[in-house]
């Protein structure tokens, strides 16, 4: 499938060390706000809607984690960076580890959040992404967005947490499934050992969708690799615990743990 030119905002200075962040299935570049005025004090900061969400054009068929990949390379490329920090959550996540594993030259350091090398279940996302194709990701809104966060956090947050389903019930129905067939397919742990980029992993303790067994075997699988823990937190654990993602990020990204 041919690379697709994403729709991406940059903050911060040109000609600083670049971190490109990759946002969640059903989310927008948008879920980065709370952490984008910290690193573009010191970094150029790329955000970008992943393929058929935001403003992202939409692919036709499913997409694999190669064609991810190959959407940040083509970005990369358009905005003449040769080599970036790649910050990415659930299947930014993984799109940065297929990244680091393949295209190494072109990842300085890794961050992987609330993601997975290996999420399973192949049946149940061939199931989410016919809902999206038949009933419309709108179907999905309610259930994806309660494994977001905790649920003292939801309730506290009520705006914030509609606006986070609204933008899963306006995500385009095709691009969301098409997604859903990557996250599916998914298994890098044979890819791991092999990523040399300094990486730290990031759990969301009360992570219902990806549970912290996921991050432990990628921080396991990484030579090297430190694990963060952050509680309470559950899937969009850099808007629940966003200054201690923020710091760690600052932290990891800046070359001290």
């Amino acid at each position: 499938m041919t690379a697709i030119d994403v729709h991406h905002e940059v903050t911060g200075p040109e000609g600083a060390p670049a971190v490109l962040l990759s946002n969640s299935l059903g989310a927008t570049l948008e879920m980065w706000d709370p952490q984008v005025a910290a690193l573009a004090e010191r970094y150029r900061v790329v955000r970008y809607d992943t393929r058929g969400h935001g403003r992202s054009p939409s692919p036709q068929g499913d997409s694999t984690v190669d064609d991810l990949a190959d959407d940040v390379l083509a970005l990369l490329d358009r905005l003449r960076i040769t080599r970036a920090h790649v910050v990415g959550l659930s299947i930014g996540g993984m799109t940065g580890l297929r990244l680091a594993a393949r295209d190494p030259e072109r990842v300085d350091r890794l961050v992987v959040l609330c993601s997975s090398a290996h999420p399973g279940n192949p049946d149940a996302w061939r199931d989410r992404a016919a809902t999206a194709r038949t009933d419309g990701t709108a179907a999905l809104a309610d259930a994806v967005v309660g494994r977001w966060f905790t649920p003292g956090f939801a309730a506290d947050h009520p705006d914030l947490v509609d606006r986070m389903r609204q933008g899963i019930a306006d995500c385009d129905d095709e691009g969301y499934a098409s997604c859903c067939a990557a996250v599916g397919a998914l298994d890098l742990r044979d890819q791991l050992g092999t990523i040399t980029a300094p990486t730290l992993v990031v759990s969301g303790a009360e992570d219902p969708a990806l549970p912290p067994e996921h991050q432990e075997a990628i921080a396991a699988g990484i030579r090297g690799a430190a694990l963060l823990t952050v509680s309470p937190a559950a899937h969009i654990a850099n808007v629940e615990q966003a200054q201690h993602v923020t710091d760690a990020l600052l932290a990891h990204l800046g070359g001290t743990r």
